[in-house]
């Protein structure tokens, strides 16, 4: 198994593929140039690289940190949405000319994840419009949509997440850097801020140990999530537990791995900023992003 600093630098040897000094590395990993100098020699040691290109043996061992698939969450009716989603699903509605959705799936498709699947409920067919694009799409239907939250659409969908991405497809994501072929481990999205009222992730040394609506010192959450192969395995039993118990049909699916179960879990958040992702959550914020609703 790779130490952390070892998968930073092999991941970054691996999108650059350009000559690149230990300079340049420092400053995309955030190590020191002595952190970054052992890793190398490290590295070199075991064979994984050689004149700072990564050998064919360092390219099976990233292989192992491969994401296969990436699942999106499109099934709810976008209530705080209305009009708009009357007739339309929120993650097929336009920002500035885009679907919400093409954000993610472009994303998605540029890190190399063909294998992609889309939880449809409300106006459904609708979504076969993303075919014409993106061919390789399956989907899976959510028939209780209307009657659950999303962790429903996470019961239709829970053997599909081992090394996979789960991201909820009504997000506009401005920075696709952050959708990458490579995950070091399980983790969510999240902003750091002093204070929130709305979903946020308490946090100790990178792990998320709680989730709550509202708080300080904290991390703002975004529903884009990567679950690797024991935790995708975990999962699978872990939301049809919660999804089975008094009141399960209204949990969130977040709620499984960092509330219910998070015993069972070592999530840790990834950083991101309010300038990467944005969640539209009403139509007054759709008009402040787009003109032309207004």
């Amino acid at each position: 198994m790779l130490t952390r600093k070892q998968f930073d630098v092999l991941v970054y040897l691996e999108r650059t593929k350009t000559e690149t000094t230990q300079r340049d590395i420092a400053e995309a990993t955030g190590m020191s140039l002595g952190s970054v100098h052992r890793t190398l020699s490290s590295l070199s040691d075991e064979n994984l690289i050689a004149d700072n290109s990564i050998t064919d043996k360092g390219y099976k061992i990233l292989e192992e940190y491969r994401v296969k698939r990436a699942v999106f969450i499109a099934a709810g009716f976008g209530h705080r949405l209305v009009p708009i989603t009357l007739n339309t699903p929120k993650p097929l509605v336009r920002v500035n000319g885009t679907r919400m959705i093409d954000t993610l799936l472009d994303a998605v498709i540029a890190a190399g994840i063909e294998e992609i699947y889309i939880v449809r409920g409300y106006l459904g067919e609708q979504f076969d419009q993303l075919l014409y694009k993106y061919p390789m799409i399956k989907f899976i239907e959510n028939p209780i949509y209307n009657e659950a939250n999303n962790i429903s659409s996470a019961m239709c969908a829970r053997h599909l997440l081992q090394n996979a991405y789960v991201l909820e497809a009504d997000l506009v994501l401005y920075n696709p850097d952050l959708i990458q072929k490579y995950q070091y481990t399980s983790n969510y999205l999240g902003v750091p801020v002093d204070v929130t009222d709305d979903w946020c992730f308490e946090v100790k040394n990178r792990v998320i140990t709680k989730v709550k609506v509202g708080g300080t010192n904290c991390h703002h959450e975004y529903g884009i999530s990567y679950w690797n192969a024991n935790d995708g395995a975990k999962l699978y039993e872990d939301i049809k537990k919660v999804y089975d118990m008094p009141g399960g049909k209204e949990r969130y699916f977040d709620q499984v791995p960092l509330e219910y179960c998070i015993k069972n879990y070592q999530v840790e958040v990834r950083p991101c900023t309010f300038d990467d992702i944005i969640e539209i959550d009403t139509y007054t914020d759709l008009k402040k992003l787009d003109s032309t609703y207004c």
